[in-house]
């Protein structure tokens, strides 16, 4: 039977056969592709590389399984999708081992196009698989001139007559608040008309600001708080949906609402209220196009223009701090169906935005994730009604509530209650620094249940205030919506200590909470990606998240960040320079090292985790200028003299408390420049640039000689040494700065320090948080790790814990002696130590030779008191598992290693003679299985299920 008329007949037959089966049934020598992507997605639509990127994961049964060859088809249409008719691109039989990221190499692909693909590989024995099930990819617009004549949009005129419209904002630095409203949001309407019949229909859409689409009164899509931020006068991003089975022959309504977002927040974070500058772009925008073919081969566009009809509605305050204000008098009724009457209506502004590129929007989503009802309920201080729903999150409030026409309900959301537990705190939800605290609001319309949630805006929160309601509120009125980035959760960590899985928990909460297209520092305060804590999560988020497109979005925030900067040393030369944050017009200065080194990291860990180098090549440019610039700031002492901090140690308040920083920022920030310089030199490498490896080689080496003869000292009265601080001390060790015949007695100056002097604490920001517990493990100090982890006391993650908190907190302070939690409760830079948990516990790390876990180590490291952990680790390859127990002193270990990557298992000595592969002797299992041995401890197998067992 020829294999386009397998592939269709089971198409239209519905025949399918799942994994689960597949795997159940495999034979020996039977290969079942698990999972198949086109640019890390699963048959994408509005891919924008014209060569895309092609990967697959492969189920086997027995060991040491890998592919020998591959070959690749690529057609027009699913009868074309076979070896002899596939007319965009045959691969022919490719002999290589690379299983992902595989670059098309076919015909021009065209924009808006589908393409059909399908693969075929050979095990290591030349044996092939079938060939895969059919798969798609859809080309976007790619080009400006492929949005046609669709128009940019706005309101014509700000209607809005409420006199909830307004509201007070006001700054520490003034003396009373003013009155704002800020750009209106905007409601757009138009009629279609379809006179055929339809075969396929898709919209693009991008919104200077956020929007929803609507088509014949039902929302288009599941996604909110679209698009993501950026820096839209140099990058936008669209969206796009596939509408064919909403859009219908006749008549058609198309709706759009749109709000304010990041594009037009010019409200929040002005020093001068009365200024006509701001940090908007300017008014909200948008723009679509609709392109529909129908069945008789022919197709036609729709597009928003000046003939689209515009008005203001029950949005009648929207920012993105502030909140949304809903005044439900004012709706318009079923406005996005076809019969509506719009004659009231005003026709939409034409607007020329400055906008150098428009983009198709890759990283997930923003969706609502998860629903949260009230765990306890009671009346403040005031006599109103708090709500307690159990957990820190970001998002809103879904409302049902029965009230008098024009009864008002105020919802202020915070992260805390007083210490006493009467009342709220308003803490960092409160706008002191940008100007607008946490407020929604809703005005009634007094007929039966009115239902609402907000649109344009999300707050950090985990308590609510209700104001204006005649009832006590319950699961029924109000509920807490998770709305975050929908980032793929595909990695796992659980273990006999409850503690530690708790700290996994919060972890986890804490990043969820902070991804709204960005790495953000926290969901209320400022929402803004400052750099250095974008790094400091970043492992942590890669072993939990499916990150592969996220990092390679902020990257292009950040570079399009960039801003012409003075050379330190040269001030002749200009430099391109991040600053402190991106994306966003509230930018502080330019990127110290230790936060800028996010330039590099990103890409690194990217790379390292995901082995992909397409980043390392699109940013190297930018990643080498930057590099330069610091180099600039070299002393006499050969030290750069450039560094924001170890932030946030505990105690530390840069006004009140600056000494409890006791991490020189000069220190810190030349340790994590030594790293980027290694991390520099191997990019050279892979981008062919031979001089500038040998400089960065060079550079390296040079400063870690002064780095040592500045900083490593003597600790007083001992024979141990340090470099003046826990945190440095630790990022020495971790990226090898220390000398060989010093290590030992670093190891102890740190525990001494830990130990004798911190009564068994660490003292470190998130700089030396990051890796205090994996290098205290690395080098025999697993227990110490445990220890300073666990310890009840200030300063600790569990006295963090204890403090009743759900998400790590950006200071560390001693919250009892305060009348309320400071600052921000919801910083994802904290989260970073808990890469410690797969690293260490798991003992899970990719190779840095075989990249993107092609090759891994796997090396559990963990303290006395531990029993068992249990870690899934993502890999392009699929999933690793790794389950350990310690019974005694017996350990056992079941290890999955995927097909086509090999695990590096290490060993004592000790450890390696006792040991058992699924029950039988090593030299046994040799017999029939190759395994190869490394060093007298290291031990070299390929895919498959692994027992090991041995004596500790």
């Amino acid at each position: 039977m020829p294999y386009r008329f397998i592939i269709v007949f089971a198409i239209f037959l519905g025949f399918s056969c799942s994994q689960k089966d597949l795997k159940s049934s495999l034979s020996e020598n039977e290969l079942v592709f698990e999972s198949l992507r086109c640019n890390s997605k699963i048959n994408p639509m509005a891919i924008e590389d014209e060569q895309p990127l092609f990967s697959w994961i492969v189920k086997a049964q027995g060991f040491n399984k890998s592919q020998s060859a591959y070959h690749i088809i690529v057609a027009s249409s699913l009868e074309k999708l076979n070896e002899n008719d596939a007319d965009v691109w045959n691969s022919g039989k490719v002999s290589s081992n690379n299983s992902v990221y595989i670059k098309y190499q076919g015909k021009k692909l065209n924009p808006t196009s589908t393409y059909y693909w399908s693969v075929k590989i050979w095990d290591e024995l030349n044996k092939p698989s079938n060939w895969s099930d059919a798969q798609t990819f859809q080309m976007g617009l790619m080009d400006e001139a492929n949005w046609g004549d669709s128009k940019w949009i706005t309101l014509n005129k700000d209607t809005r007559t409420s006199e909830h419209r307004f509201r007070e904002y006001i700054t520490g630095s003034m003396n009373k608040p003013v009155m704002v409203e800020g750009f209106a949001a905007g409601y757009f309407r138009n009629l279609i008309n379809i006179g055929k019949s339809i075969k396929h229909a898709q919209v693009y859409i991008c919104g200077l600001g956020y929007y929803e689409l609507f088509l014949n009164g039902e929302k288009v899509g599941d996604h909110v708080l679209d698009p993501a931020p950026s820096n839209y006068d140099k990058q936008a991003y669209y969206v796009s949906y596939n509408i064919t089975n909403q859009l219908k022959q006749g008549k058609n309504a198309f709706g759009i609402i749109l709000g304010n977002g990041f594009y037009g927040q010019n409200i929040s974070w002005k020093n001068d209220p009365e200024s006509e500058k701001d940090l908007s772009y300017g008014s909200p925008t948008v723009r679509c196009l609709i392109k529909v073919n129908y069945t008789d081969g022919s197709s036609s566009d729709f597009y928003t223009d000046e003939t689209w009809k515009e008005s203001t509605g029950p949005i009648v305050f929207n920012n993105i701090y502030g909140g949304d204000t809903y005044d439900a008098r004012y709706e318009l009724g079923n406005w996005t169906s076809a019969n509506y009457n719009d004659t009231s209506w005003g026709n939409a502004k034409l607007v020329s935005p400055e906008v150098t590129k428009i983009s198709a929007q890759q990283i997930p989503p923003i969706k609502k994730l998860k629903v949260l009802e009230p765990q306890n309920v009671f009346k403040g201080a005031d006599g109103e009604w708090i709500v307690d729903f159990g957990q820190n999150i970001a998002g809103w409030v879904e409302l049902n509530v029965k009230e008098k026409e024009g009864q008002l309900i105020e919802i202020i959301t915070t992260e805390a209650l007083l210490t006493n537990g009467k009342d709220i705190f308003p803490g960092s939800t409160n706008g002191g620094a940008n100007g607008m605290p946490q407020i929604y609001k809703y005005i009634c319309k007094g007929s039966e249940t009115e239902s609402w949630e907000p649109k344009f805006s999300y707050h950090g929160f985990r308590y609510a205030k209700i104001k204006g309601i005649s009832t006590k509120p319950d699961a029924n009125m109000i509920k807490a919506v998770l709305v975050a980035t929908d980032i793929q959760e595909t990695g796992s960590f659980n273990s006999s200590d409850e503690l530690l899985n708790k700290m996994h928990s919060i972890s986890k909460w804490t990043i969820v909470d902070n991804v709204h297209g960005i790495p953000e520092d926290c969901p209320h305060r400022e929402k803004c990606g400052w750099l250095g804590d974008a790094h400091a999560f970043c492992e942590y988020a890669l072993y939990n998240y499916d990150m592969f497109d996220f990092y390679k979005k902020y990257m292009e925030d950040i570079r399009t960040q960039m801003r012409p900067t003075k050379g330190h040393n040269n001030p002749e030369i200009k430099y391109q320079v991040p600053t402190m944050i991106a994306p966003g017009k509230r930018t502080s200065t330019y990127a110290k090292i230790d936060w800028g080194v996010a330039t590099m990291y990103l890409p690194w860990y990217n790379y390292w985790y995901y082995g992909d180098d397409d980043i390392v090549k699109e940013y190297y440019p930018e990643m080498k200028d930057l590099t330069n610039f610091y180099l600039n700031f070299k002393g006499e002492n050969g030290i750069m003299q450039d560094g924001m901090g170890d932030w946030c140690p505990p105690s530390w308040d840069r006004r009140l408390n600056p000494d409890a920083m006791e991490c020189d920022p000069i220190i810190s920030a030349n340790a994590y420049f030594y790293d980027v310089l290694g991390i520099m030199e191997r990019f050279a490498k892979m981008n062919n640039d031979v001089a500038y490896e040998a400089k960065m080689k060079a550079e390296k080496e040079a400063l870690k000689t002064a780095f040592n003869k500045s900083y490593l000292v003597t600790i007083p009265n001992t024979n141990h040494k340090w470099y003046q601080s826990q945190t440095a001390t630790v990022q020495a060790l971790q990226f090898g700065m220390v000398p060989e015949a010093e290590i030992n007695n670093v190891v102890n100056g740190l525990e001494y320090d830990i130990v004798k002097v911190k009564g068994g604490h660490h003292s470190t920001g998130i700089h030396g948080n990051r890796y205090i517990y994996t290098v205290l493990a690395n080098h025999g100090k697993a227990d110490l790790a445990y220890q300073i982890l666990t310890t009840p006391d200030f300063p600790s993650q569990t006295y963090v814990m204890n403090s009743g908190f759900t998400t790590w907190p950006e200071r560390q302070f001693e919250w009892e002696k305060m009348e309320g939690p400071t600052n921000s409760l919801n910083h994802p830079m904290h989260s970073g130590f808990a890469a410690y948990f797969y690293e260490s516990l798991g003992g899970i790390k990719s190779s840095k030779e075989q990249v993107g876990y092609k090759e891994f180590i796997v090396k559990p490291i963990f303290p006395k008191t531990m029993t068992e952990t249990e870690v899934k680790v993502p890999s392009p390859y699929g999933s690793i598992h790794n389950s350990w127990k310690l019974n005694g002193e017996n350990f056992s270990m079941n290890l999955e290693v995927p097909f086509n990557t090999k695990a590096q298992v290490v060993l004592s000595p000790k450890e390696l003679k006792s040991l058992k592969i699924n029950g039988v002797s090593l030299e046994a299992f040799q017999k029939e299985t190759k395994v190869e041995i490394l060093n007298n401890s290291t031990l070299v197998i390929g895919s498959g299920r692994y027992l090991l067992e041995y004596v500790k």
